[in-house]
């Protein structure tokens, strides 16, 4: 039997037993609400400098910690995306053009959080030639330049997979490279229609061959099985993926796709056990781990 069969086996039971009724959020998904003097610093900086973060654009439940810890994910190339993922809450339509200032405004932000590891994420791009891949390497080179201790790690789209693009990122390299496959191969099409499972992986594994630490994401309870996650964990693997963040979907509004189920944190540590076994380096599993989460912890262990 195989590992992943063996697993199914062994946690099928356990998943049944703990399962939670829909319309009744569980206790383990409760979120704090967003106060603090450092939240509303970081809150009042993000203002001054007119500037996006994929905390507030995808209501993500850890704002108030992370920014409480000074630490937040700066989105850049505008707040309208040009996909219309499933679960995704961030606006879609036509984009505004490219503000060329944005990688000094990230940067000035940067030094004024005293961060020690920035995250930088975007919409799409899929209008622009290269997708906004210049952008990301002038906020990676800007950053080296004028805060050379604060390690840098990339949220990337795919690119529509256009090397041309990976080429860009690569004449100022992160630190870490991250990209989403966000779900598993069979619900692609619902959740990420624009996108390609195998483009996502091969994009990893582009970056991984180049010498780059590299991570993705997974969000679960969205309709997937516990097997097709394995198997994904071993595709990610396969392509040379070193970090990986488990998390449970919540629908944004009802015009998102909605939730399946309420993934239990047995299930979450499962995934996370496996994860080791088969050759991550950092497994974050649990129900209210997004994308960033404790990214700088995560950069202190790579590094």
């Amino acid at each position: 039997m195989s590992r992943i069969n063996q697993h199914q086996k062994n946690y099928k039971e356990q998943i049944e037993k703990t399962k939670v009724p829909l319309g009744k959020r569980p206790g383990w998904l409760k979120i704090k609400l967003p106060v603090g003097d450092n939240y509303n610093e970081v809150r009042n900086l993000m203002r001054k400098q007119k500037l996006n973060t994929v905390c507030e654009e995808a209501n993500c439940p850890n704002i108030a910690e992370c920014w409480n810890h000074r630490t937040a994910t700066f989105m850049i190339l505008g707040d309208v995306c040009t996909r219309t993922c499933g679960f995704c809450n961030v606006k879609s339509g036509l984009p505004a053009e490219l503000d060329l200032n944005e990688p000094g405004r990230i940067v000035e932000s940067i030094k004024e959080l005293n961060l020690r590891h920035a995250v930088i994420t975007s919409v799409n791009r899929d209008e622009l030639k290269d997708g906004g891949a210049e952008i990301f390497k002038e906020v990676v080179r800007i950053t080296r330049e004028q805060v050379p201790d604060c390690t840098i790690e990339i949220l990337i789209p795919d690119f529509r997979g256009e090397k041309h693009a990976f080429e860009i990122i690569m004449q100022s390299p992160p630190d870490i490279l991250n990209h989403n496959l966000e779900t598993v191969k069979r619900l692609y099409h619902a959740v990420r229609p624009q996108a390609k499972y195998e483009r996502s992986l091969n994009l990893i594994k582009w970056f991984k061959e180049k010498g780059l630490k590299t991570k993705s994401g997974i969000m679960i309870g969205i309709g997937e099985k516990p097997v097709e996650v394995l198997e994904l964990m071993n595709d990610l693997i396969e392509h040379g993926c070193d970090i990986l963040t488990i998390g449970q979907y919540l629908q944004p509004t009802k015009e998102h796709l909605p939730v399946d189920r309420f993934v239990t944190p047995e299930e979450f540590n499962m995934y996370k056990e496996e994860g080791l076994k088969i050759g991550f380096k950092i497994v974050e599993s649990s129900p209210l781990v997004r994308s960033s989460y404790h990214a700088d912890e995560q950069a202190r262990a790579m590094f």
